[in-house]
């Protein structure tokens, strides 16, 4: 009898596995200049994992995860996707202890029960990054940038993303009341699982694909007419910094993601080249995940790209290079006015290799003692001062020296 793949699970054969190195290859080489750091977790894992994290009403939970019982009767599944087993380790080892920052990227299997289709099939591969730590929106705003420049890096240049905003728990609870008295009276026109959402988790009603569901909410209050102040200002001062960084968006309040941990900043990257299941890569903000499962209050911010989408959509793969590391630049930011600025340059030196990070607030001390910690050559520092005298002060560290540079030619100045 002849033995074949399980249906949904695909070999990668050559020559076509040369291209996935060569794609992974180049994915290692941008989050290298974004200071991102390789964590490799099981693939099995405790059921509750996923239950507490992602969501007990969620598809994912339950219609589409390998769930089983191991000799002890201890519940065990193939991760269906990469954040919670990522926080687990992060709890588990006390990473927050040891930094306060954690910058993590991984790769690897996810596996998920549904219908076989393009580009996702059971068992898909994915491309994933999380910055635990950083409540700014500096934070979010670098996660998309690097998100775009991974993209340009294996020369998909087509894509589309949008964004929006879900709130926070101090405002959503007012959004979900008026989307539950939106759909009094009518909620018997709704799918069964639409049905079975709207007392648990209403804003999925929003995430379904399903036409005649996707019609009756057209007219649906936005979650936008719903933000606190602090939501406003979060949102905006993303917006302002991807357009600081030339990054290209399009607002979007209908995305809110099919998994329970997200609030505040959500998002998705497009392709009108993939048919009805368009989405390549996606993520968002998840700043209640860590303590929801057994951890500190640490927030956290993150994506997944699919592989075999991102795939679909590499018509032509560079040459593999081998990687010639450069030493860290650090930029030390003080206010919202300095981050803005710096935006621009920090995207250039990262476009031609350079490996830069920044920081995400507190005390210009406090940023230097992060630099010296991650063995930066040299540090940017650019305040209020420098901002109004359009300058910013580069430090060698391991002389001290230091000097002004205007910041027209600090990209001239660092490369």
């Amino acid at each position: 009898m002849k033995i074949e793949a399980i249906k949904g699970m695909s070999d990668v054969l050559p020559p076509e596995s040369e291209n996935w190195q060569t794609v992974e290859q180049l994915a290692r080489e941008v989050f290298r200049t974004y200071d991102f750091q390789e964590i490799r977790t099981p693939i099995v894992e405790p059921t509750e994992l996923f239950v507490r994290s992602v969501g007990e009403t969620t598809d994912v939970v339950q219609k589409e995860m390998y769930t089983f019982k191991d000799r002890k009767g201890l519940s065990l599944t193939l991760r269906p996707e990469g954040t919670a087993s990522v926080v687990r380790a992060y709890i588990q080892a006390s990473l927050s202890s040891k930094d306060p920052i954690a910058k993590l990227y991984y790769f690897g299997p996810m596996y998920r029960y549904e219908q076989p289709q393009k580009g996702r099939k059971r068992e898909f591969y994915q491309i994933g990054v999380e910055l635990l730590g950083a409540e700014t929106p500096l934070a979010d705003a670098e996660v998309l940038m690097l998100l775009e420049q991974l993209f340009l890096k294996v020369g998909v240049t087509d894509t589309n993303l949008e964004i929006n905003s879900l709130g926070c728990k101090n405002c959503r609870p007012d959004y979900i009341k008026a989307i539950q008295k939106f759909l009094k009276g009518k909620l018997n026109k709704f799918c069964d699982d639409c049905q079975k959402r709207s007392q648990k988790n209403p804003l999925r009603i929003l995430d379904c694909k399903k036409e005649g569901c996707r019609k009756l909410t057209e007219d649906i209050p936005l979650v936008s007419d719903f933000w606190c102040v602090e939501c406003h200002q979060h949102f905006r001062e993303v917006r302002g910094l991807l357009l600081a960084g030339h990054v290209k968006f399009k607002e979007n309040p209908r995305i809110v993601r099919g998994l329970d941990y997200y609030c505040r900043t959500t998002f998705e990257v497009l392709s009108d080249r993939l048919g009805a299941q368009n989405a390549v890569a996606a993520g968002g903000r998840y700043d209640g995940l860590v303590k929801d499962l057994g951890g500190p209050d640490v927030p956290g911010v993150g994506f997944a790209i699919g592989m075999e989408r991102l795939m679909m959509l590499v018509s032509t793969n560079p040459e593999p290079r081998t990687p010639n590391p450069k030493p860290l630049i650090y930029f030390a930011l003080l206010g919202s006015e300095a981050q803005q600025k710096a935006m621009s340059v920090i995207q250039e030196l990262r476009a031609k290799g350079q490996s830069v990070g920044c920081a995400y607030g507190g005390s210009l001390k406090s940023q230097m003692r992060r630099a010296d910690k991650l063995n930066a050559s040299h540090v940017v520092i650019l305040g209020e001062n420098e901002v109004v005298k359009g300058i910013a002060i580069v430090k060698e560290m391991e002389t001290g020296n230091q000097k002004e540079v205007l910041l027209g030619r600090l990209v001239e100045e660092l490369s």
